[in-house]
C-alpha cells in the first residue's frame, strides 16, 4: 500500500523517518510531505493513489475524498474529527481514525493558564509594568472556593477537573454521559442551564458536532453570573461568538479566555471577539506542546501500523 503524509506533523525529520520504517518493513510504501499546504488543490494531488492518508488539523477537501478511488483510511492525527467529510468517507467505506488522547495535558494546562491570566491580570501586568505611567497592580481573585463548570467530561475535561480540583475548586459537570472518575472528584452533575446559572468558571470540553454546534447560545451567555468567565479550548463553534463579545463588551460577564474561533488564524481582523473587553486570545495552540507532538506521532504512526497489519485501532464510530 501507499501511505502519504500530507502534512508535518511539529516533529523533526529524523523522527519521522524512524517512525516510519515500521511502516516501510512492512513492505509498503511511505510519502512525506514536509511543507504545510491549505490549498485544497494541492491536497487532493497530494493524496492522489494513496491507500492510506495522514493529516493533522488542515481542512480535508471533499474532493480528495471522492477523487481516490484507491483511499481506504484518513489516519487523523488529531483528537477532532471536523474538518474530515465524515459523511463522504462513509459512502465509500473509507475508515477514519484519529489521535484522542494525545493533547489531554496540554489542553487542560492552557484552560488552567488563561482563568490564572484572567484572574491574576498576567498579560496586564506585564504590559502595564512596562509603561512609564504605570497605572499600579491589578487586584486579582483565586481559584479555591470557586465554582467551576466543565462542560463535557472526556478525558480533556477530566484532566482539566483535576488541575482545578488541585486547586481547591467545587466542581459541577454537563456531559451525556455521567463519568465515575469524574465523581471520585467529587463532580456534581447538572443540566447546563444550571452550570451556565451556578458557575464561577465555565470551561468547555466538548466535541464539535450538529448537537454541540451553538450550544453556548446568547441565551446561555445570558444565564452567567457577571462576574464569571468563560474559557473555550474546545471548538470556535460551540460557543455563539459574536453574543460572546456583545456579552463581554456589555459587562454581562467580566472575562473570558479563548484560544479556537470560528475559523483558523488568521482571524479576521473585523472578527469581534478581536475587540471584546476583557479578552485573552491564543491562536489554536493548546495542543501543541513538544510532549503531545511527540505523543501525537506516536499514535498516528501506531494506527497506520495498526491498519496495514489488519486490526485497525482508534476508528471513529460513525
Amino acid at each position: 500500500m501507499l501511505v502519504k503524509l500530507l502534512e508535518p506533523l511539529n516533529i523533526s525529520r529524523k523522527q519521522v523517518e524512524k517512525r516510519s520504517k515500521a511502516i516501510t518493513d512492512l513492505g509498503h510504501e511511505f510519502v512525506y510531505y514536509d511543507e504545510k499546504t491549505t490549498d485544497p488543490d494541492e491536497l487532493v494531488e497530494r493524496s492522489k493513489d494513496a491507500d492510506i492518508v495522514m493529516i493533522a488539523n488542515t481542512p480535508y477537501p471533499v474532493e480528495a475524498i471522492d477523487q481516490n478511488e484507491k483511499l481506504k483510511l484518513i489516519n487523523v492525527a488529531f483528537t477532532g474529527v471536523d474538518h474530515v467529510e465524515i459523511s463522504s468517507a462513509k459512502n465509500q467505506d473509507i475508515l477514519i481514525s484519529n489521535a484522542a488522547g494525545y493533547a489531554d495535558q496540554a489542553v487542560a494546562e492552557l484552560a488552567m493558564g488563561l482563568v490564572l491570566d484572567l484572574y491574576r491580570g498576567i498579560t496586564y501586568g506585564n504590559q502595564a509594568i512596562r509603561q512609564v505611567d504605570f497605572s499600579g497592580p491589578l487586584q486579582g481573585k483565586e481559584i479555591k472556593g470557586k465554582i467551576v463548570g466543565i462542560v463535557g467530561t472526556g478525558k480533556i475535561g477530566l484532566m482539566t477537573a483535576k488541575l482545578f480540583k488541585a486547586f481547591g475548586a467545587h466542581l459541577i459537570g454537563n456531559s451525556p454521559h455521567e463519568k465515575s472518575e469524574a465523581k471520585e472528584l467529587e463532580m456534581e452533575y447538572v443540566e447546563l442551564d444550571d452550570l451556565m446559572k451556578r458557575s464561577d468558571i465555565i470551561s468547555l470540553h466538548v466535541p464539535l458536532q450538529p448537537s454541540t454546534r451553538g450550544m453556548i447560545s446568547a441565551e446561555k451567555l445570558a444565564l452567567m453570573k457577571e462576574d464569571a468567565i468563560l474559557i473555550n479550548t474546545a471548538r470556535g463553534p460551540i460557543v455563539d461568538n459574536d453574543a460572546l463579545a456583545e456579552a463581554l463588551n456589555q459587562g454581562k460577564i467580566v472575562g473570558a479566555g479563548i484560544d479556537v474561533f470560528d475559523m483558523e488564524p488568521p482571524i479576521p481582523a473585523d472578527y469581534k471577539l478581536l475587540h471584546a473587553k476583557n479578552t485573552i486570545l491564543t491562536p489554536h495552540v493548546a495542543f501543541l506542546t513538544d510532549e503531545a507532538m511527540e505523543r501525537r506521532a506516536k499514535i498516528a504512526f501506531d494506527n497506520t501500523v495498526a491498519f496495514l497489519e489488519g486490526d485497525p485501532t482508534n476508528i471513529i464510530k460513525r
